[in-house]
């Protein structure tokens, strides 16, 4: 992708960007026109929203036409993968935080200062983030 780099979450400093959780992409499934309207959004401004693997894997089941929506959604996503660095991030971040849930912990490790995180959990994902040190708003879906 053309914003692509070596800055932290693979985006030049000043990009913002939708990092998205599960809850998220529940709404895309399920049609919600606020979400669709956010991720519209996004794209006309040329700001690829953002999520992971493991948030795909807590929702994607294959089959029927939510699933469809949901596979329409994606391709207009950046999906990245957890590899190992980010694995032992997301576990230092946990302990830091006193949290238990990796996908939360990665979700705003793929965060930048400014991005927004739109989720179904903005209890558990605000205070990975302030243990992060990420300055970011946290939208609920």
């Amino acid at each position: 992708m053309p914003w692509l780099s070596g800055h932290e979450g693979g985006r030049e400093p000043n990009d913002m960007a939708l990092i998205l959780d599960s809850g998220a992409l529940i709404a895309l499934e399920r049609n919600d026109r606020g979400m669709w309207r956010r991720l519209k959004s996004a794209l006309l401004l040329h700001e690829i929203p953002v999520t992971h693997g493991g948030v795909v894997g807590q929702i994607w089941r294959g089959k029927g036409a939510r699933s469809a929506l949901l596979a329409r959604a994606l391709a207009g996503l950046d999906v990245r993968g957890i590899d190992e660095a980010l694995g032992k991030r997301s576990g230092e971040l946990l302990a830091r935080a006193k949290k238990n849930d990796v996908i939360d912990a990665a979700l705003v490790l793929l965060s930048v200062d400014g991005d927004t995180i739109v989720t179904s959990d903005p209890g558990d994902l605000a205070p990975l983030a302030r243990s992060a040190g990420h300055v970011v708003d946290i939208l609920p879906t």
